[in-house]
């Protein structure tokens, strides 16, 4: 579609699909789910100052245009129109785009990495969590012809995900965090995990862009040779991306040592340091001022935050959980509380179920029990029916409002505690008990 009668000589757009966030002059997008439909709030959001609204229900649409007072497009899906002006706004201004996906460590990483790259450049970012086929659109469309570079996370729980992204947002570089069991029950499979996630090293490829890689990481070289056997295959490559062993388009980093005096817990985040670090060089920004960037960070959001209350010291990891970064999570708690003075009551492990494994489920529960089991844990409370099927001999509660109450009849002090767990479970919740 031609969109160039809203972007043309604009220095900045301002796109919404919230009816609640309607301001002089935007643009409404009406999406539609399963449990909504923006369409019912077209002619409201015109009312409220909107100066177009796009629908894709055409009896919206004639009403609209019969009151004869507001402007209205009407689009086969609206979703799709929302991509598509967002790709064609990224290609009027042509910034210049980092796209990040990964199984773990994405939203910190591109967290560390804006912090790195503003210190140089004036730097968009994914905020929250919009990584999904209306956040990274929306994202796009927050971009303005002040930015010099834009990172864009990109989210995936089903094969295909990561394509269709990136076909909206056409990064020039891109990073891959790592690979783990994840949405296990939309992939299917671990190689599912990989294949999905590699469709970012097949677009940069393909475009002759460049990749950051951890070149530590086993599963990220197989598939970033895979990417270039396929492209090879597919007649479309030059010359230099067809030897398998190239790193042509790759710069590459390693995990290296976690660097002291940051905010951030866990031995595991050395990784996202270190390819914010490595882009941050690529982009000019030397290594002494992108780690000045870094320990000046301070981690939001329960992703590895630690705080000391008047009863316990907490590592709150609590944004999401599968069953890698829950056994990363779970090391580098024993690493910590190894090498910190001795709480008077000592550990406390508070994990909530792992959710999207399907199948995989009771096994990957099963395994973190028998992880807590090996260290002799005995301050233990699970929350999450998963875990009634395992051979915990742990309290285990079905959600957070039973273990709130149990926290209230049995409080928990003198203790370091781990909360970690998949959003759902709401463990942030506990936070003020604790």
């Amino acid at each position: 579609m031609d969109w160039s009668f809203l972007i043309n000589d604009k220095s900045s757009l301002n796109v919404t699909t919230d009816s609640r966030k309607i301001t002089d002059g935007c643009v409404f997008v009406a999406l539609k789910g399963e449990n909504f439909d923006g369409n019912r709030f077209a002619l409201q959001a015109l009312q409220q100052g909107a100066s177009l609204a796009v629908v894709d229900d055409a009896e919206v649409y004639n009403a609209i245009q019969a009151s004869g007072e507001y402007s209205a497009l009407l689009v086969e899906n609206s979703l799709l129109a929302l991509q598509d002006l967002a790709r064609e706004w990224r290609r009027y201004l042509g910034t210049r785009i980092i796209g990040i996906t990964g199984t773990n460590g994405k939203t910190t990483t591109k967290e560390l990495l804006a912090a790195v790259l503003n210190t140089t450049y004036k730097t968009h970012y994914t905020q929250g969590n919009l990584n999904n086929s209306i956040g990274v659109p929306l994202t796009l469309l927050q971009l303005t012809k002040e930015h010099e570079l834009a990172i864009v996370e990109m989210g995936a729980s089903h094969p295909g995900d990561i394509k269709e992204l990136v076909d909206v947002c056409e990064p020039n570089f891109g990073l891959i965090t790592n690979v783990g069991k994840a949405h296990l029950q939309g992939f299917g499979s671990f190689e599912g995990v990989m294949h999905t996630k590699a469709e970012l090293y097949d677009f940069i490829l393909a475009h002759n862009g460049t990749i950051f890689r951890n070149a530590d990481n086993p599963h990220l070289e197989q598939m970033y040779l895979s990417a270039k056997r396929s492209l090879s295959a597919s007649g479309l490559t030059s010359n230099s991306a067809s030897g398998l062993t190239s790193n042509s388009n790759a710069v590459l980093y390693h995990t290296g040592q976690m660097p002291e005096g940051t905010h951030l817990v866990g031995a595991y985040n050395s990784e996202n340091i270190q390819a914010a670090l490595c882009v941050g060089e690529y982009f000019g920004v030397s290594r002494e001022t992108g780690l000045a960037a870094i320990r000046a960070y301070v981690p939001s959001n329960n992703r590895s935050q630690k705080t000391v209350t008047d009863k316990n010291t907490l590592i709150v990891d609590a944004y999401n959980a599968n069953p890698t970064s829950m056994t990363a999570a779970i090391e580098a708690f024993d690493h910590q509380a190894n090498g910190q003075q001795p709480m008077a009551n000592g550990r406390c492990y508070i994990l909530g179920a792992m959710r999207e494994l399907g199948e995989y489920s009771h096994t990957e529960h099963q395994n973190i029990v028998n992880m807590l089991l090996e260290r002799k844990a005995d301050n233990v409370l699970l929350v999450g029916d998963e875990y009634r099927e395992t051979t915990a001999p742990y309290t285990i509660f079905s959600n957070v409002d039973e273990l709130c109450e149990h926290i209230k009849l049995h409080p928990i002090t003198g203790c370091i505690v781990l909360i970690k767990g998949s959003r759902s479970n709401k463990l942030e919740q506990l936070l003020p008990l604790l």
